[in-house]
């Protein structure tokens, strides 16, 4: 058999499979299958990674009229996460499901034991987020906050843009 118009890895293998594996799963005609989780550090820069992470995956999935708010909607989560737990890791996830694209990220910054301090760092975030919750309105998604469960330390942040 002739070699490959491709080239091997190993010198040995002389055919390719007739039908090669895909690298991704294939995507339904609707574009589902989004499916992205990174892990950054808290640091400002890290907005621009998660907004540029994004907007590749969402055009690899056909899914660019999320681009615009889904990407002013990351670098604010992302940013607020990381002046909140800075220098420690950030996860963050995106999933496209039931019509809708859902984003999230989790930081290491726990709550406070007094409650005057709680309210008052839950208050900031919330303020510091007011740009994410304009945009999520606009578009007619959800957003919120909540505590990470035991045993787990944390904040989850997440915005929900419908289609």
């Amino acid at each position: 058999m002739p070699p490959s118009s491709r080239a091997a890895l190993c010198p040995a293998t002389l055919e390719e499979p007739a039908s090669p594996a895909p690298y991704a799963p294939p995507l339904t005609a609707s574009g589902r299958g989004l499916a992205l989780s990174v892990t950054l550090l808290g640091d400002p820069r890290s907005a621009a990674v998660g907004r540029a992470l994004l907007t590749a995956a969402l055009r690899t999935h056909e899914l660019t009229r999320y681009a615009w708010p889904a990407g002013l909607a990351m670098g604010e989560l992302l940013s607020v996460a990381a002046r909140m737990a800075p220098g420690k890791e950030l996860y963050v996830s995106v999933r496209e499901r039931d019509d809708a694209l859902r984003l999230v990220t989790w930081d290491q910054h726990a709550g406070h034991d007094d409650p005057r301090a709680d309210a008052l760092c839950r208050s900031r975030r919330r303020r510091a987020l007011w740009l994410l919750a304009a945009v999520v309105a606009d578009w007619g998604g959800a957003w919120g906050t909540d505590g990470a469960l035991p045993p787990h330390r944390g904040t989850k942040t997440w915005a929900l843009l419908p289609r």
